[in-house]
């Protein structure tokens, strides 16, 4: 049982900060109840393995591994370990004077339950932040204001609803190809292949990509390809325009100047003059 509590602290000059972090492993006794009103922060609840649950409205819901339970200030909450598999638990409470107007704008206050669709990178930062709690307390408050931005910013990103099963291993095996997709983004695109490695149709590889990734698969093959090409523009000051164009996947160095424009707002010769001019 590793956990650790910090001051609440008045008027903060940071976008969000720690109330108390923690981690829970093999504790089959853990279980939490506060009433409305009880708690004026933010809470997220992960689970890393093993499984509990948490009652909302009278309903209790199962929580395994890669999902978790996210509370608004002043939320009823319950919530407990399985006897016979204790989860592996991490959670932060958190708070900011515009966390509210953010979680908000972001939709997080509509669901209850999520599934990380990436768990690695909030599980690593949710870890950087604890050992920073423990080790130093509050001698750093930017870096834990900054650390806890990331776990919250790592939940923004890989969040979505807790749904169904097979939904969320069909979006696994997409997530799982992004890498691939962004290493060989500058050959044809070909969706039909992607599609057959996820084990899904083309028309289900779109939607899954979409409901998982927020773009389209040709969004992403463009960004990626725009990545790159932006990195060798500034690492090769005296190669062509066009041989950019052409090694980033782009037919003729005209379309890639409109795409780039497009989305930098620039030339690809303005970007490159903006750090080699």
């Amino acid at each position: 049982m590793r956990q650790t509590v910090l001051l609440t602290l008045q008027d903060i000059p940071y976008f969000c900060y720690p109330e108390s972090v923690g981690h829970y492993i093999d504790h089959p006794e853990h279980i939490v109840l506060r009433e409305t009103g009880a708690l004026n922060n933010f809470n997220i609840h992960y689970v890393a393995a093993g499984k509990g649950y948490v009652e909302v409205d009278g309903v209790v819901h199962e929580l395994r591994a890669g999902q978790a339970v996210l509370y608004f200030p002043q939320q009823r909450q319950h919530y407990y370990s399985s006897e016979d598999d204790p989860w592996d638990v991490r959670w932060v409470h958190f708070y900011g004077e515009r966390l509210h107007d953010y979680m908000i704008e972001r939709g997080l206050h509509r669901n209850l339950l999520w599934t990380l669709r990436q768990r690695n990178s909030w599980e690593e930062a949710h870890m950087a932040l604890l050992m920073e709690a423990e080790q130093n307390s509050m001698l750093r408050p930017a870096q834990l204001s900054t650390l806890t931005y990331a776990v919250l910013a790592e939940f923004v990103q890989h969040a979505i609803p807790l749904k169904s099963t097979r939904t969320s291993k069909a979006e696994s095996r997409i997530l799982g190809l992004l890498p691939q997709m962004q290493q060989e983004a500058c050959q044809p695109f070909l969706l039909q292949d992607w599609a057959d490695m996820a084990g899904v149709s083309s028309y289900y590889f779109c939607k899954m990509f979409k409901s998982a990734v927020e773009m389209t698969p040709m969004e992403f093959i463009t960004r990626s390809r725009l990545q790159m090409a932006k990195q060798w523009l500034l690492e090769r000051p005296t190669a062509n325009i066009g041989q950019i164009a052409e090694e980033a996947g782009y037919p003729n160095a005209s379309y890639f100047n409109r795409q780039f424009l497009a989305h930098e707002g620039m030339t690809p010769t303005d970007y490159r003059g903006l750090y080699h001019g």
